[in-house]
């Protein structure tokens, strides 16, 4: 007996892991899953990962992307922000949805676009993901050649760079140079979970506006 996808159940926080799913399967389950859904994929060679985030999970991404647009917007910088859009190549066999992510640098080749086709387009040139309910697979982004990836985990933020073909860890950030990303993401976001969103917020805009 063959389950429907819609009986299947993940809770916040969990995964569930299925294997041997052929490109067209992937399709028919992103099909069904719809766009408006809890849920991030994760695809690699036949192998299909569902997660599903937990509250805090979701806070943590909405302030990182929060600090990233304050950022961006007072240096000046265009840039698109396609949430958790999904990257996929089927040539590449290989899918990811980001928890959030930039075009920054390569901000005008996705004016205007709802679906993002890695065989013409270029990827992100900033993704992130919040590590606190899941594995980030950094493969994923390696083949799909996204040239930085910050994981945010309990610990705090991590920078990763692509340099020739493989994540290096950085203390530094090429979009945003001489400034010290680590340590205000890591700052604000702890500030977040004791003053509150907004009120870190605005001292981030007050940080921003002294120090840039």
């Amino acid at each position: 007996m063959l389950l429907e996808l819609q009986q299947i159940i993940v809770n916040p926080g969990q995964q569930m892991l299925l294997k041997d799913i052929s490109w067209q399967q992937l399709e028919n389950i992103l099909e069904e899953l719809g766009e408006k859904r809890a849920s991030r994929i994760s695809y690699s060679n036949s192998w299909l990962e569902i997660m599903v985030p937990l509250p805090e999970h979701e806070k943590d991404k909405e302030i990182i992307g929060e600090l990233i647009r304050i950022l961006l917007d007072e240096l000046q910088i265009d840039f698109e922000s396609l949430g958790s859009t999904t990257f996929k190549s089927e040539s590449m066999a290989q899918a990811i949805e980001a928890d959030t992510c930039f075009y920054i640098q390569n901000q005008a080749a996705v004016i205007g676009k709802y679906r993002i086709d890695l065989t013409v387009d270029p990827p992100p040139d900033l993704a992130i993901e919040i590590d606190i309910t899941s594995r980030t697979r950094f493969d994923n982004y390696q083949i799909l050649g996204v040239p930085e990836l910050w994981r945010y985990t309990q610990q705090g933020l991590q920078i990763n760079l692509l340099q020739q073909g493989k994540y290096i860890e950085s203390n530094l950030s090429p979009n945003f140079p001489g400034i010290p990303i680590i340590e205000l993401v890591n700052q604000y976001v702890k500030q977040s979970l004791t003053v509150g969103r907004s009120q870190a917020i605005r001292a981030f805009k007050t940080w921003v506006k002294q120090n840039l």
